[in-house]
């Protein structure tokens, strides 16, 4: 019996620089390169997975964080289904700024709340510097973010050069979706 896969279409939303490119490579199978050259725009890549038994096939467009690609990035939030919002946990200036990009994914997705994780990158760098985003900051705002948007936006630290917790990231937001959508289909 063949069972047809979901089209799940994500966005990985943050300023330059916290790693989206190497997460999306990592998740990929890809690895970890010490350097990538800049986003601009957006980027894709398709993935087929398997989270709890469902099929899914992931379409992952990686926007670019730099402010000069504002215009070119909102086009590519339509139809989108969940967001990764990544910022760099050695740099509290990219943790600041979560609110704008949500709300970037809003004005451009139709005015609606997608299902969201909040991921903490280069968590293998946690207790290498003295400027760090506290863990206990990052889970408050996720709770937060929870109760503001009516979903369970848990808070994933990650590494892409280690590959930790890379995985778990990209699955709680393909649970979230499935039981996002399942709500829709209810109603």
């Amino acid at each position: 019996m063949s069972v047809k896969s979901k089209v799940y279409k994500i966005v990985l939303l943050g300023e330059g620089g916290v790693g989206k490119t190497a997460l999306r490579h990592r998740y990929l199978g890809a690895g970890f390169k010490q350097s990538y050259s800049m986003t601009i725009g957006a980027d894709f890549a398709a993935k087929r997975t398997n989270v709890d038994d469902k099929d899914v096939t992931l379409q992952i467009w990686d926007l670019a964080g730099q402010g000069r690609f504002q215009s070119v990035r909102e086009v590519y939030y339509k139809g989108s289904l969940g967001a990764l919002l990544v910022f760099d946990i050695t740099r509290q200036d990219t943790y600041n700024v979560i609110p704008n990009w949500i709300t970037e994914l809003m004005e451009n997705n139709g005015n609606k709340m997608v299902p969201l994780v909040l991921i903490g990158n280069k968590g293998d760098l946690r207790g290498q510097t003295e400027e760090q985003v506290p863990v206990e900051a990052c889970n408050q705002y996720a709770s937060m973010l929870s109760d503001w948007s009516g979903y369970n936006v848990p808070y994933v630290e990650t590494s892409a050069l280690s590959g930790e917790n890379v995985e778990n990231a990209f699955a709680e937001l393909i649970r979230n979706v499935g039981a996002y959508l399942d709500k829709l289909r209810s109603q």
